[in-house]
Order: C-alpha cells, then sequence, then structure tokens
C-alpha cells in the first residue's frame, strides 16, 4: 500500500550521485504533482475509490438488497419501487458505469501523459550512456595502444562498439522491421 510517509532511514550513506539522482526524482514528482488542477485530483481520488474492490463488493450487495427488497416488498408490506425488471437499478447501474469509466480514463490520460515523460528521459538517458560507453571503449582501446608493455593486438569487436550508434539509423532500423512484421 502505497503511502506518503518517507520510509525509516537506514544507517548507511547513499552515494552522493544516487542521493542526486533522487532528489532529481523526487523534484520531477514534486513539479508534476504541483502542476494537476484540484479537479483532476478530485477525479483520480473518484477514480482510485471506484477501482477498490470492496467497492464492487458494494455495488452487488446494493444491487442484491434493492432486488431483494423489490421482490419480497409485498411479503413484508412495503410499497414496490421498483418492479421487475429493475429499470431504476438498471439506470443506477449504467450511470455508475459512465463516472466509473470516465474518471478511469481520465486519470488514465494523464498516467500515460506521465509515462510518455518517463519513457522519453529513459531513451535520452540511454542515448547519453550509449554515447559514453562508445568514448571509454574509444579512450581503452587508445590507451591499450599507446602502452608500451601491452601487446597491440586488433580487436574487431572493440573498433566496432567504440563507434557510437546512430540513432536516426536505429529508429529507421526498427520502423522497417516494424512494417515488415
Amino acid at each position: 500500500m502505497k503511502t506518503d510517509q518517507p520510509l525509516p532511514a537506514s544507517d548507511c550513506k547513499l552515494p552522493d550521485a544516487v542521493a542526486e539522482n533522487l532528489d532529481t526524482i523526487s523534484d520531477f514528482y514534486a513539479r508534476h504533482k504541483q502542476e494537476v488542477s484540484p479537479a483532476q485530483t478530485a477525479i483520480e481520488k473518484l477514480s482510485r475509490f471506484f477501482g477498490r474492490p470492496a467497492y464492487l463488493l458494494g455495488i452487488v450487495i446494493v444491487s442484491v438488497l434493492w432486488i431483494s427488497a423489490n421482490l419480497f416488498a409485498d411479503f413484508f408490506g412495503w410499497d414496490v419501487f421498483d418492479e421487475p425488471p429493475f429499470f431504476w437499478l438498471q439506470g443506477l447501474i449504467t450511470l455508475n458505469a459512465f463516472l466509473t469509466t470516465t474518471t478511469v480514463l481520465i486519470r488514465q490520460n494523464r498516467m500515460a501523459h506521465l509515462a510518455d515523460q518517463h519513457t522519453h528521459l529513459d531513451l535520452q538517458v540511454s542515448l547519453l550512456t550509449e554515447k559514453k560507453t562508445s568514448k571509454i571503449i574509444e579512450l581503452l582501446e587508445d590507451l591499450r595502444r599507446d602502452m608500451p608493455q601491452v601487446r597491440d593486438r586488433p580487436d574487431a569487436e572493440a573498433e566496432e562498439l567504440d563507434k557510437p550508434a546512430d540513432p536516426q539509423a536505429v529508429l529507421g532500423a526498427i520502423e522497417n522491421q516494424d512494417r515488415d512484421c
């Protein structure tokens, strides 16, 4: 279960780079949370409420009680307020389905936008990491060639890996592969 309470601090200190990354992530979520309107917040709370198993159980119980009350109303001397086929109950369930669907879709749209931002960030970090890795391999190969005590031998795999990938070429290959499928 997700809470807003922080986890207890452990005795080990995080490396500065990890702490900085966690701060960046926290700032990202804080900015994103500030951009959410009060109406969006209310809709998301309602959506989370609709998404609970207890809510479904409540709907089933209310429906069973509604149907039972109308079927056995004569037995208890009550007035029947919704005769079979229970048009009022159908209307209420339809309204509930409409509200549930709409609130879930609104929340999913915002979550999809947030997921798109995460994906874009992941892609940027991956591209940067790939460039850095290629540069490190290139520098290691240069160092290997320049060191007199290390035998200079060709390494085709290292030569291939020290070249940064062309993101446009990779994207084109992915698109061509998708068209072929």
